[in-house]
């Protein structure tokens, strides 16, 4: 069962704020799509919002009585921006938020992790969605899907770990669920595909799925680092890198079935979902 409400949606552009505010209006409900440029998104109404423009805020979360959170992105301490925009939510008359983290990131830990903890002492319900690495990092506009179509490689410093990449439409899926279904999920929810696959995994699917030679290049955690930092601040590039060899150590070497509980339908694997974005 779910329940009526308008839900503002920030980063309704973006690759699961998209999809969200889509899944939303598809399914009757009313949404208010936040985005720097208030870019039109089909059956909703657009509205300009920017996290350091506070002017922006009133105006995004009038009539809102739930909200589905995106980070601004590259920031390594989102809670300086977020934690007074959802004091603000929660004063406007707010009583739901679903903020997407990682599944990198616990509550408490660096970048998102700190506006986690804060969340259940704002807000009645809650959810925090802390999905694995998305599978749509190698089809999109991501540095990986242009690497391998620029040069067939992947380059990480993640070794022969394995993750549990997952596609941003089972992000969305849930992600709508905990926004309106009648009982909020008040937990965080890890997030996965079926399969936990290694990045040499992914280069030899997509080799065969695509029938062009995709090839994971190793680098060392050092190397990664510094190649980071040459296109995102130092900081964030450290993060990144630290989170690669994080997946080498194991990390993220897990599945679960919060999609398939949630949803009621099976997360997609990869090469299902290569298949979908090959034949677009």
């Amino acid at each position: 069962m779910t329940t009526a409400g308008t839900s503002l949606v920030i980063g309704a552009t973006g690759t699961t704020g998209s999809r969200t505010a889509a899944r939303l209006t598809a399914a009757g409900h009313r949404v208010k799509a936040a985005s720097r440029h208030a870019t039109p998104v089909p059956g909703a109404e657009p509205v300009p919002f920017n996290w350091y423009a506070p002017a922006t805020h009133a105006a995004a979360l009038d009539g809102a009585d739930r909200v589905y959170l995106i980070p601004p992105l590259g920031d390594s301490d989102p809670a300086t921006v977020m934690l007074p925009f959802l004091r603000h939510a929660r004063s406007a008359g707010v009583y739901r938020a679903v903020l997407l983290s990682s599944s990198a990131i616990p509550k408490g830990g660096p970048a998102v992790g700190a506006v986690h903890e804060a969340l259940p002492g704002l807000f009645e319900q809650w959810a925090v969605l802390r999905p694995s690495w998305f599978m749509q990092n190698f089809t999109g506009t991501h540095a990986h899907a242009v690497s391998i179509r620029e040069d067939g490689v992947i380059r990480t410093a993640t070794g022969s770990g394995r993750v549990g990449f997952v596609d941003a439409e089972d992000i969305a899926a849930v992600a709508v669920h905990a926004l309106t279904d009648e009982h909020a999920p008040d937990t965080d929810l890890v997030l996965t595909g079926p399969e936990a696959l290694s990045y040499d995994d992914i280069a030899a699917i997509t080799t065969e799925v695509t029938g062009r030679p995709v090839v994971h290049r190793r680098l060392s955690y050092e190397h990664m680092r510094d190649q980071l930092t040459a296109l995102i601040p130092v900081e964030f590039a450290t993060m990144l890198a630290d989170m690669d060899r994080a997946i080498a150590e194991g990390a993220e070497n897990r599945v679960t079935d919060t999609v398939r509980r949630l949803t009621g339908r099976p997360a997609l694997s990869f090469r299902a979902h290569l298949e979908r974005e090959t034949r677009c």
